[in-house]
């Protein structure tokens, strides 16, 4: 594989002491909620992940040094995905250059872009015999590309060892460049999803370095460039119910086709605290409405995350 240098526009801004702002819960009636540890209902709680499928995926992942979603966002599902075969690749490193205050990937100045890393999860896919792969990855705000070519070489590589496998990316909002987007579609994924993450109201909060329109906008031109869109929020972070059939409307309007819901689980006292826990019959109401108002499928529940039951979205 052939390195290729991507130039630093400037150094990155966040650096390993960056500290994500607390919060207090604004759920008056339930100020227990300001941390979540030992307080989840039933319906939240799952198995400890293990047996033999789950070990082996976790070997050959650190045997090529790869990184997964479903370990460095502390996924409740990771027990069942890993256990029946299937992961969502990482790529561009471990860290990413923003500080959203719901997510437990760690934040600071990355690494070097790894040029092998297309080959290693290509390979991967193979060696697990996956029908749909799914790839996400960090933010990587100091790059001038925003690490979009190494995307759309994961993409093709993927494609050219495994030529019966779907494609799902799970990609960043790449500063709004609309040409760092056209990159990544150019490789022709099979479905492209990018995650909106929570209502208007608290970006600022919740993704102080984004913006709601921007993600709008990119889902909308990836519509555009032919692509079967797919994005996501979590509920419990401090939205109401009508905050979120408003998102659905807009949703609607850029034709989005998938639309996924689950509940925010507080991965540390740092992080914003859990709101309400959302009951199961509130999210079965969000996928009738989310249908019955135009989005071709809605999948929504508590443990609910972008890649699950991914292959049900192609």
């Amino acid at each position: 594989m052939q390195h290729i240098d991507i130039p630093v526009l400037t150094k990155p801004k966040l650096e390993d002491k960056v500290k994500i702002p607390q919060f207090k819960s604004n759920n008056r009636n339930n100020p227990e909620l300001k941390t979540t540890r030992g307080k989840r209902p039933e319906w939240l709680k799952v198995q400890a992940p293990g047996g033999d499928s789950f070990a082996n995926i976790k070997k050959m992942m650190r045997s090529k040094s790869l990184h997964t979603v479903c370990e460095e966002a502390r996924c409740p599902n990771i027990g069942e995905c890993w256990g029946s075969g299937t992961a969502t690749f990482m790529i561009l490193g471990d860290t990413c250059t923003r500080a959203c205050s719901f997510c437990a990937i760690k934040t600071g100045r990355p690494g070097t872009l790894n040029w092998q890393e297309p080959n290693d999860v290509a390979r991967s896919v193979k060696e697990m015999q996956l029908k749909h792969a799914v790839v996400t990855s960090v933010n990587r705000d100091e790059l001038k590309d925003q690490g979009s070519t190494l995307w759309a070489k994961t993409i093709e590589r993927i494609k050219e060892e495994n030529p019966t496998t779907t494609v799902e990316v799970l990609i960043p909002d790449f500063k709004g460049d609309m040409e760092c987007l056209k990159r990544v579609t150019d490789a022709k994924p099979d479905v492209l999803n990018h995650n909106i993450e929570t209502v208007p109201r608290l970006y600022r909060i919740v993704r102080p370095q984004a913006r709601y329109q921007r993600s709008l906008d990119l889902l909308e031109e990836a519509k555009r460039l032919g692509m079967r869109t797919k994005t996501g929020i979590m509920v419990g972070i401090g939205e109401t119910d009508e905050e979120v059939y408003e998102l659905m409307k807009d949703l609607v309007k850029i034709k989005v086709n998938v639309f996924t819901i689950g509940q925010y689980l507080q991965p540390s006292v740092k992080h914003s605290p859990v709101d309400r826990f959302v009951h199961p019959d509130t999210f079965k109401k969000y996928k009738e409405v989310g249908e019955e108002m135009g989005i071709e499928y809605v999948e929504s529940g508590p443990l609910v995350r972008s890649s699950y039951h991914a292959e049900r979205h192609v």
